[in-house]
């Protein structure tokens, strides 16, 4: 089976990336529950050709409460270069996101990317899993369209708290998905579940590879089958930064490759990286 990424990836230099902090104007922006907004931006090229897995680093309002200094980084959730258009999937959960939850329809805000290094997928694959968690959700619904678009299966196992906290199903139906929802409300999240489904789509022949987000519990589990199934796969990791450009070395995690333990930046080397290198946070 062809590998999903070397296990040393050429990192593209700064002069070969294709980012520019941009001037963004809110056109729609509205609670999907109680916890996640969905934000989205009309904003100038490079913006709208973010690939699955990019990220921008949003400036943040200061509000009468909070006075947030740097910027956040925020997953892609869709971008459409046709409309010029970038949206985003967030929770409201600190000083950021709630600036980020005072914005209204015609304010504008600063915006740097698209930055990283996104999802990559085989020519010969057939099908691919998804698997999914909280904000993972928004990380991989692009991947998964992004898929399709290539004439690529796609099976999506979407897990949440409950009913209520699910988001993002849509998405993947639309472009003809398989999908399986798990709770934590019924025990169906269990990771003895998730396992048998995901045993079934690989039995199935719908597994070339795994892709996760949200969850270091999910991807644990996805990272042994995959050792033990000979499934390649990917995952794209959340973390806190500061530049979002490599510079400051805030964002930098701990990966294994071969024997050796190595640190690479969130912001630079990834976010997506090879899902077997992964360690656990």
């Amino acid at each position: 089976m062809e590998a999903l990424l070397p296990k040393v990836r050429p990192v593209p230099a700064a002069s070969e990336r294709n980012a520019a902090d941009v001037t963004a104007l809110v056109v729609a922006h509205a609670s999907v529950n109680a916890e996640y907004r969905h934000l989205v931006l009309h904003a100038p090229d490079p913006a709208p050709r973010a690939v699955a897995g990019q990220f921008f680093h949003l400036e943040c309002p200061q509000t009468d409460r909070d006075k947030p200094f740097l910027r956040r980084p925020m997953s892609v959730y869709k971008a459409d270069p046709r409309a010029g258009q970038v949206e985003f999937l967030y929770k409201v959960a600190g000083v950021g996101t709630r600036g980020l939850a005072t914005l209204a329809c015609g304010h504008t805000l600063r915006m740097l990317g698209p930055l990283g290094i996104g999802f990559s997928l085989a020519r010969d694959w057939r099908g691919i899993v998804v698997l999914a968690r909280g904000v993972g959700l928004a990380t991989l619904a692009p991947l998964a369209e992004m898929a399709a678009a290539r004439g690529i299966g796609v099976s999506a196992v979407l897990s949440a708290r409950g009913p209520a906290q699910l988001m993002s199903v849509a998405r993947f139906t639309q472009i003809g998905a398989r999908v399986d929802t798990v709770f934590d409300s019924d025990g169906s999240s269990a990771p003895d579940n998730v396992e048998a489904i995901m045993r079934r789509l690989v039995d199935g022949g719908r597994a070339d590879a795994f892709f996760t987000c949200g969850s270091n519990r999910l991807m644990l589990l996805l990272q042994r089958l995959g050792r033990e199934l000979s499934v390649p796969g990917q995952v794209a990791m959340e973390q806190q930064m500061a530049c979002g450009l490599g510079m400051c070395f805030c964002c930098v995690r701990n990966f294994k490759v071969a024997n050796a333990v190595i640190s690479r930046r969130v912001c630079w080397e990834g976010p997506v990286f090879d899902l077997d290198e992964a360690l656990s946070w």
